[in-house]
């Protein structure tokens, strides 16, 4: 099992910081079992906050590369990289996210 305690996050390289599991293929999705990788709290919520777990497997982001190619990621990335490692910033979930359209 991967280390959680003090780590670096895998998608924006802050370190050191409290990573999380983020399944690459969501578990509802049969991801269970499947690659994980370490991310800070931050960057697991913004995945979350922007895109669905059908929005994930329906827009191919489920590799690291991926998503850091991904533009709304990209342009979250090229922002929190510059934060400290221990901030946490307060995020919106997007419309699409929340149920609306």
């Amino acid at each position: 099992m991967k280390d959680q305690a003090s780590s670096k996050c895998e998608l924006c390289g802050r370190s050191p910081l409290a990573t999380t599991v983020h399944h690459l293929i969501p578990r509802e999705k049969g991801g269970a079992m499947l690659p994980t990788a370490l991310l800070c709290k931050a960057c697991h919520r913004q995945i979350h906050a922007l895109y669905t777990n059908n929005d994930l497997i329906a827009l191919g982001l489920t590799t690291l590369d991926n998503l850091r190619k991904d533009l709304r990621i990209a342009a979250y990335l090229k922002w929190i990289t510059k934060q400290p490692p221990g901030s946490e910033p307060k995020l919106r979930k997007s419309k699409r996210v929340r149920g609306g359209r």
